[in-house]
Order: structure tokens, then sequence, then C-alpha cells
């Protein structure tokens, strides 16, 4: 039987005090990769910030990587946070940290000690990203898609069992978009590591067809399709 990362039972999902999504069943297993899409200002972003613990879960039942949803409090969120991995689209680096140093600054945060076993994981992500010869390299001195990278790798640093990437090929060019792409998609299916992709791009989507949850009129269809106007 797969194992389920993810797992939303009849949730409605707030913002404030707004209802933006109803009735929300959603199941993820490891190792799958999902595409999220609809238009802005339908749920998206309120639907990935309740699987990461910002929006608490009101009404219904939920599990990401097997934390309640609705036990979660401001203590357990950077527990949960520990078992995912989150990507951006902006990147998010500190500018003034080489990336050795930024990937560093992130395992220190989230309370590991042994200097080895910090530098072996550092030197392990940044191969698994094909970058392990840019550590000593400061961000700006990175490419766009290079930056993306080291995102994903600070994402992989706590081994997730779920990837969540919020339109992680919207800054970048055709070509370095479909070198994440095959990333994401490696380590879905090599590492077992679900991945939930929020995206605006139905290039991509066409071009690396996968499973989609569409959000739209305050609803999610699982195994959606798209238009593509």
């Amino acid at each position: 039987m797969a194992e389920s990362i993810i797992d939303i039972k009849n949730a409605n999902i707030y913002q404030g005090d707004n209802l933006v999504l109803q009735d929300v069943n959603l199941t993820v297993n490891k190792s799958e990769f999902v595409y999220l899409v609809g238009k802005t200002g339908t749920g998206k972003s309120s639907l990935l910030k309740t699987l990461y613990g910002e929006l608490p879960l009101i009404e219904g039942a939920g599990t990401v990587v097997g934390f309640d949803l609705r036990k979660l409090d401001w203590k357990k969120v950077p527990y949960l946070r520990r078992n995912l991995g989150i990507v951006f689209q902006d990147f998010q680096l500190l500018t003034d940290r080489n990336i050795y140093q930024n990937l560093l600054f992130v395992l220190t945060a989230t309370g590991w000690k042994d200097k080895k076993v910090m530098n072996d994981k550092i030197m392990d992500v940044l191969d698994k990203v094909g970058l392990i010869a840019k550590g000593f390299k400061m961000p700006f001195e990175l490419s766009g898609g290079e930056q993306q990278r080291v995102d994903v790798a600070r994402a992989l640093l706590n081994s997730p069992k779920l990837i969540l990437a919020d339109e992680p090929t919207g800054n970048l060019d055709p070509e370095t978009s479909d070198e994440i792409m095959n990333l994401l998609f490696h380590i879905a299916k090599d590492f077992g590591t679900a991945v939930v992709m929020a995206t605006h791009d139905y290039i991509v989507v066409q071009k690396f067809p996968a499973r989609m949850i569409r959000t739209e009129n305050g609803k999610v269809f699982d195994n959606a399709t798209i238009s593509l106007q």
C-alpha cells in the first residue's frame, strides 16, 4: 500500500475569516509529483500555507508528513517544517554569505550540531543538484537557474518526505525551467520524496505531464485537465 504523505479530508480552508476553499479532499503519496494549478486568487497559496502550517486547519481533517494539522500549534510548526522542504520562486538566499554558508545556516537553525555530519550533508545535497563545485560562490555569482538549484538543495537538507514548490520556474528562461523540472521529477522518482508544485506555467505542465490539482470557484478538482487560454 502506498505511503500517504498528504491526507486532507472534508477540509474548509480559511484565510482569516474568509472561506477560500471548501470540502477539500486530497491525498498525495510517497514519490508522487503533483501540479497545483489555478488562477490567481483561487486559493492555491492558501492551500500551500495550510500544508506547511502557516494557516491553521479549522474544519475537517488533515495530516502532512504524519503531523495532524488540527493539533498543530506554534510549537509544533518547526517540527513539521523539518520534515518538508519549501522551494520559492524568488530563491530567498542570504546574500551576505556563500552557498555553503547558506546551507550551513539552515542546518544550524534546525538543530544540527555535529560539524562533520553537517559538512557531509551539505556536500550530499549540492551533489544531488549538480553544484558540488559551487559551494564557495556567493549568490550573486550564480545564474538564476543555479540559485534555484541551491533553493532545491536547501529544501533537501533535512531529507524531507515532501517538497512544496511555489512557482519554482516563474523567474527562469525555458531552458533553465526544463533543468529545474528534470531535477524535481528526479527527486520524486529516485529519492521517494513527494513533490507538490504550484505553477501558472502551462508550457511546463504540457512538457512534463503529471497528476494535476486545480483550484477554481472555491473547490479543489483532482486529476484536472487544463485549458490553455
